[in-house]
């Protein structure tokens, strides 16, 4: 019965994570953001690069929020947890049992990220390239490598809820701004063009926005967001002492999976254009801000809970001024959760008052006439 457990967990998981490669596909396809255009120019180039690094980003995400939504409809269970089945109640008794079980939902996610491939490489024909003769090759590539980098990372997700967290905020966000990046592009007038992965030019290009080659309007967005995705999903996780490493490591998830997209969109650096050399740039710096944002809120959480160990123990030990409490009836109150225990006499008491009783006795007996003699006159 829990082998049976498994395989629907395991289905699940392909099948989510199909579903979720097709679905990010259709909205970046549908508003342009997933472009595969002839390299005729640099507005083409900059798109190829976009491209490769959203189909990467694309097929490792697909497959790390399959195997974390499979992970949470498998009733009660969490990692290392109990795993409950419908038909069976079982529970993996090892760290060998648990780790199977993550390494088991991660590569049914990762076979169904697979179809991301498909999808992926039969659109990429139409862009045509004079570097290759056969651009979605190269595409399709990019998508299983983004895959196997997505395998790795959803072991991780599975087994740590802040983890996961992060990974689902992150994608989230990335997708707002995307949507949000094409309707100013819209708006401004150039109509739909293809969106950079996390990037979102705010200002007009301008060089007082620009510092060397950062562009630092994008470069607060990009490390901002990090951070905060960072800080407020491992607040959770953080508050569990059994749970703190991984909480305190869970920032780092989501900026992972976007600097290994752009890294290996241009491993190089060479050709792109400025708005993209500052968004792989700025990529790496975003992966430790993420980190920041987990390490600092894991850290007040652990301060927080020695404070309070600390005050309850002085609550408990102290009435506040150092001195014990007294009791009502004149000894000391309790500590702690100790029951009251009734006054008992000291040591040394009993004997002390039958020694002075002894001497009493002893003094009246030599006051009194010894018996017989008579009573002079």
């Amino acid at each position: 019965m829990a082998v049976q457990g498994w395989g629907r967990s395991v289905a699940t998981a392909t099948g989510i994570a199909a579903g979720v490669g097709a679905a990010q596909l259709g909205l970046g396809y549908g508003l342009g953001i997933v472009a595969w255009l002839p390299s005729v120019d640099s507005g083409g180039e900059a798109a190829w690069v976009a491209s490769l690094a959203w189909a990467t980003w694309i097929a490792a995400t697909s497959v790390v929020l399959g195997a974390v939504v499979a992970d949470r409809l498998t009733p009660t269970s969490s990692g290392t947890d109990a795993i409950t089945t419908s038909d069976s109640s079982w529970q993996p008794k090892s760290l060998l049992t648990a780790s199977l079980w993550r390494i088991a939902l991660a590569a049914a996610a990762a076979i169904g990220g697979m179809l991301t491939v498909a999808l992926i490489a039969v659109p990429a024909r139409g862009a045509a390239r004079a570097d290759t003769f056969s651009p979605q090759t190269i595409a399709a590539g990019y998508a299983m490598v983004g895959a196997v980098v997505g395998l790795f990372m959803a072991i991780w997700a599975v087994a740590s809820r802040a983890a996961a967290t992060n990974a689902i905020a992150t994608v989230g966000w990335l997708w707002l701004l995307a949507v949000i990046a094409v309707i100013d592009s819209v708006i401004s007038g150039p109509g739909l063009t293809s969106a950079q992965l996390g990037v979102w030019q705010i200002t007009a290009d301008s060089e007082r926005y620009w510092f060397r080659n950062i562009y630092w309007p994008g470069a607060t967005l990009s490390l901002g967001s990090a951070f905060i995705i960072g800080a407020f999903s491992a607040w959770p996780a953080a508050r569990d002492a059994r749970r703190r490493v991984g909480a305190a490591i869970s920032g780092g998830v989501g900026p992972v999976l976007i600097a290994t997209a752009y890294f290996l969109a241009a491993p190089r650096l060479v050709g792109p254009r400025a708005e993209q050399l500052s968004a792989h740039l700025l990529a790496p710096y975003a992966v430790i801000a993420g980190l920041a944002g987990s390490v600092l809120v894991t850290a007040i959480a652990q301060r927080l809970e020695v404070s309070h160990r600390q005050r309850d123990q002085i609550s408990n030990d102290d009435t506040g001024d150092g001195r014990p409490a007294a009791d009502p009836v004149g000894g000391t109150a309790a500590s702690g959760n100790d029951a009251a225990v009734p006054s008992q006499p000291t040591a040394g008491s009993g004997a002390d008052a039958s020694a002075r009783g002894t001497a009493a006795v002893a003094r009246r007996r030599a006051k009194q006439p010894k018996s017989g003699g008579t009573p002079g006159a």
